[in-house]
């Protein structure tokens, strides 16, 4: 469920709008980091500010999902997109899948409006969206255990219990978009996923079996480098190692 297998062109195929909302964070951030005028244009008109959407500017309560402080930030939340998101993709279609990871990014970003009183208080990240999908998988694995099996519950229960002690632990994190967007979650969890089916990688491979032509001329010289289909998983373990690592170096 977490674990991936495909080639980077089949995650393309089969989970496009996490591959799109990846590569449009990916390119803002580049566009930031670089200081270029669009990218200082998208970051003065896209930061969530207190003030300002006091003033009527709201469209910050959706922009602030997009956009990243550094390199660390970025590459965290998207390579939990990554590992999390896809399952959910499969599950609930892109529609669904797209409104609820909006709906928690919002949510939670109203709730810091809110909650955090200083008017210049300022804040940016996806964390709020990603912590939806996390509400999401708690639900199924309190309420829904017909949706996800033991060890994955485990997984996500596991690593959303250090993302909400790390919450609280480092600074400058923004503890209310984290917790609301867990809650708004967990609250839209029944209404997303009724009548959705468990994650199947067997559903992915049927489309590609589907898809492929019935001979392959090639096949012979494919025999020969059978050990790429080793190469897929070892890249999608590392990047799953890449991210524990970056949440328990918090603690050292």
């Amino acid at each position: 469920m977490f674990i991936r297998t495909e080639s980077f062109k089949d995650f393309i195929r089969f989970y496009p709008i996490v591959s799109t909302i990846v590569a449009i964070q990916l390119v803002i951030w580049l566009l930031i980091a670089l200081g270029s005028p669009l990218g200082n244009f998208i970051l003065q008109w896209g930061i969530g500010v207190n003030l300002l959407v006091e003033q009527g500017e709201y469209w910050r309560h959706i922009t602030p999902i997009f956009l990243h402080s550094g390199t660390t930030h970025v590459l965290f939340n998207s390579f939990s997109l990554v590992l999390f998101g896809p399952a959910l993709e499969q599950m609930l279609g892109k529609f669904k899948f797209i409104l609820v990871y909006l709906a928690t990014g919002i949510i939670a970003n109203i709730f810091t409006y809110y909650l955090e009183s200083s008017p210049y208080y300022t804040h940016l990240g996806a964390s709020g969206a990603i912590y939806g999908l996390f509400g999401v998988y708690l639900y199924m694995v309190f309420l829904r255990k017909d949706l996800i099996d033991r060890a994955n519950a485990q997984i996500v229960t596991t690593i959303l219990v250090i993302g909400l002690v790390m919450t609280f632990v480092q600074s400058n994190i923004n503890i209310s978009a984290h917790l609301f967007g867990v809650i708004s979650g967990l609250a839209f969890g029944p209404i997303i996923l009724h009548n959705v089916e468990p994650f199947s990688i067997y559903r992915n491979r049927k489309r590609t079996k589907d898809e492929s032509i019935p001979f392959d001329p090639n096949r012979w010289n494919k025999k020969r480098y059978r050990y790429k289909k080793y190469i897929g998983p070892i890249i999608w373990t590392i990047i799953a190692l890449l991210v524990l690592f970056g949440l328990l170096s918090n603690f050292f």
